[in-house]
């Protein structure tokens, strides 16, 4: 095999798989390129647009760029300081939804051509959107009476990826979805045996291998397509399905077995957000320090006086209490202080970018009074007791007023990512509110900021998200971890270089 090989990126999102593959090509052994990434939201283009037209930049990013991220100023016109590039840029990231009447033959030459450019040799990577394989896209379609899984075209996104699969013939491909795609059924049927069945009939045929199988067993199930990153270095407990395919007239690998290494260490979510300036939260209406400072100490208070909190709680409170709890008035620091996250040098290089002077997309959000107690207890309960607590163990008066709150639908209503621990998987959900996102650090009183989300997904500290807040969230959510992906890429070229 040579030693260049051509990528397209499909149902990109904010580009965290390619982001991976791409920085595996810089490696000198092994060059992989992206040639087209597509994605149907705008806001996620215009990040995919940006971060292809970085990488054109053999010497490292502009100077410009790091410019503009240190002073908070807005980017740059890159169309006018760089032309050439910034063209180049908006050829690879196409807004474009598959799928879509027309679609297909929007992309065919372009698919054509990265074929006849790269003599076959190349690589197909993405993500169909996974709403109707994830379980909880599957218990909101159960709750609508007019909900028919076999006209969810969503579950057969996964044939548009195999039709471009067919056009491109690609050496290698890697496909990922959520893990519900193994238990989802239509018409009575398993989905994730037809993904399988169609995946390695297309084209002129595909071996398919899974990254890191159980070690028992010699035949693949669909739990060997599994892959948790919390083995492989991520700080976060992101279980999803990757299917790697190597085209027939290539050798796999002979032997069942892990092709994805082990990491010696977990890596917490403290280990990877850490070293991040700490922050208050804030109050949805009339914030201010002073404001915030009365009703978190007004949350804390009535906190010390209920009894159905644990003693080692309320001691813990007690001690912050007096130690100056709700004293840090910052609502807002992007100053970069320390040397980086407590985390393995490969990925402390990974993540931190020498040239910043401060912390992109840190800056927290509004708070009714009463999630502020919510949180500071959660926080709390979380630092004594290890665990988050579940809705029945808060205080009366921090329930909330849900009708059907003792039904145990929504014990998990308020979870803590643990410091201790890797987190949870961070969701597209999170930019609606942060429950499911409470700082581990009780001072704080807070959900995580679009940066710490982004630093448990792996994004380099450098890379920005276009579009606002809210957004920005949803794209962290939705996206491969970028240091997962690198790692997958160094296999894929493995594989196809005969390593």
């Amino acid at each position: 095999m040579p030693s260049t090989f051509g990528i397209v990126d499909l149902f990109a999102g904010p580009g965290g798989l390619g982001e991976g593959f791409a920085a595996a090509g810089r490696e000198g052994d092994g060059d992989m390129e992206i040639r087209l990434s597509v994605e149907r939201q705008p806001i996620e283009v215009r990040t995919l647009r940006l971060r292809a037209f970085l990488r054109r930049f053999e010497n490292g990013f502009p100077k410009a760029y790091h410019d503009a991220l240190n002073s908070g100023s807005p980017m740059p016109d890159w169309s006018d300081l760089h032309s050439v590039e910034w063209k180049a840029a908006e050829a690879e990231a196409r807004q474009l939804e598959l799928g879509a009447e027309g679609s297909f033959e929007l992309i065919s030459d372009t698919l054509d051509r990265t074929r006849e450019e790269f003599n076959g040799n190349t690589i197909l990577i993405g993500g169909p959107p996974c709403q109707a394989y994830s379980l909880a896209g599957r218990s909101r379609n159960r709750g609508k009476h007019d909900y028919i899984p076999e006209k969810d075209e969503r579950h057969y996104l996964y044939r548009e990826y195999v039709r471009i699969l067919d056009r491109l013939r690609p050496a290698a491909f890697v496909m990922e979805n959520v893990k519900g795609m193994i238990s989802s059924r239509v018409n009575g049927g398993g989905i994730f045996q037809r993904v399988l069945e169609d995946l390695a009939g297309a084209g002129d045929g595909y071996h398919l291998l899974p990254l890191a199988p159980p070690p028992e067993g010699n035949s693949f199930l669909g739990r060997d397509f599994l892959v948790r990153p919390e083995d492989h270095g991520i700080p976060q407990q992101r279980h999803r399905v990757f299917i790697v395919g190597l085209r027939s007239d290539i050798t796999a690998p002979a032997e069942r077995g892990s092709l994805l290494k082990r990491a010696e260490t977990t890596v917490s979510v403290l280990n990877a957000i850490g070293d991040l300036p700490s922050l208050r939260s804030g109050l949805s209406r009339g914030d201010g320090a002073e404001a915030w400072r009365d009703a978190v100490l007004c949350q804390a208070d009535a906190i010390l006086k209920s009894r159905k909190v644990l003693q080692p709680v309320r001691e813990l409170l007690g001690s912050l209490r007096t130690d100056g709890l709700a004293r840090d008035e910052l609502r807002r620091d992007h100053r970069r202080t320390g040397n980086g996250p407590f985390v393995d040098t490969e990925l402390a290089d990974w993540l931190v970018d020498d040239k910043l002077d401060r912390v992109l997309h840190h800056e927290t959000r509004g708070h009714i009074p009463e999630d502020l107690g919510r949180y500071l207890f959660a926080a709390l309960y979380a630092k004594v007791m290890k665990v988050s607590p579940k809705l029945s163990d808060f205080p009366e008066f921090l329930q909330p007023e849900h009708r059907n709150r003792a039904s145990g639908d929504f014990a998990d209503r308020f979870r803590v990512q643990l410091g201790h621990r890797p987190s949870k998987t961070v969701t597209s959900h999170i930019s609606k509110d942060g429950h499911y996102f409470i700082h581990p650090d009780p001072r704080q009183v807070r959900s995580l900021t679009v940066r710490e989300a982004a630093r448990l997904q792996t994004f380099p500290d450098n890379y920005f998200f276009c579009g606002p807040r809210t957004a920005q969230y949803h794209q962290v959510g939705n996206a491969v971890p970028p240091f997962l992906a690198l790692q997958i890429a160094r296999v894929i070229r493995g594989l196809l270089m005969g390593n």
